[in-house]
């Protein structure tokens, strides 16, 4: 399990953040189809059950975008990633297909309104440290390109940034050969619903990642 330190900085301005931590042995696919039923039927379920309106007044949704505008970030503009998947769901948009890691975590995402950090733990190096991204700091986000994180939480190991709530990086992505999983729960809205959203990502990864040797860790 990595070590993962919160700056003082973090503290005061978001008090209330809680988060899980998943570590674990993976294997991991190009695609699962049992995977995609439960990502079509949570689909479903969400397309029934809000408007594109709404999404951003989901409690988990507000409260990380409530923390972007404490440090100075326009939420509108980069948005927190479970409000990005849940907009693309409600605009009749299909879901990127990555991985199966990957598609795993943003259904977890999806379903929650948390936004989570997946990782490669073999290529995090040293410990990591919650801070807030600077105008110096050079990111690299998946598939985006270099990403303006300045204002952004970042979570950083010691050769820099490795994800954010909007993109996580390249260096430190899932890939078809990582074995190693991180996985971090962002609760900016508190400790309310996350052991919920821990217990179902165990699920989804026993099921279709073969997880083993699970180790969690809530603060």
């Amino acid at each position: 399990m990595q070590h993962v330190v919160i700056s003082d900085q973090f503290k005061q301005t978001c008090p209330q953040l809680a988060f899980g931590l998943i570590s674990c042995s993976v294997t991991n696919s190009a695609s699962h189809s049992g995977l995609w039923q439960e990502i079509a039927t949570v689909e479903a379920e969400f397309k029934a059950t809000y408007s594109i309106e709404q999404i951003n007044k989901i409690p988990t949704i507000q409260a990380t975008r409530q923390a972007y505008k404490a440090f100075g970030k326009d939420s509108n503009r980069y948005r927190p990633s479970a409000e990005a998947l849940c907009r693309r769901i409600l605009k009749g948009m299909e879901l990127y297909r990555i991985n199966t890691l990957v598609d795993l975590i943003n259904l977890v995402s999806i379903r929650t309104g948390y936004s989570i950090g997946g990782f490669d733990e073999d290529k995090i190096v040293g410990d990591i440290t919650l801070t807030v991204g600077t105008a110096d700091d050079v990111f690299e986000g998946i598939g985006r390109g270099l990403l303006n994180i300045e204002g952004l939480p970042v979570y950083k190991d010691s050769v820099g940034g490795i994800g954010t709530p909007t993109s996580d990086n390249e260096r430190t992505k899932l890939s078809m050969e990582t074995t190693r999983l991180f996985m971090i729960i962002n609760g900016y809205s508190g400790k309310a619903g996350l052991q919920e959203a821990i217990d179902y990502s165990i699920g989804l990864l026993d099921k279709y990642a073969n997880a083993t040797g699970v180790e969690v860790l809530t603060l």
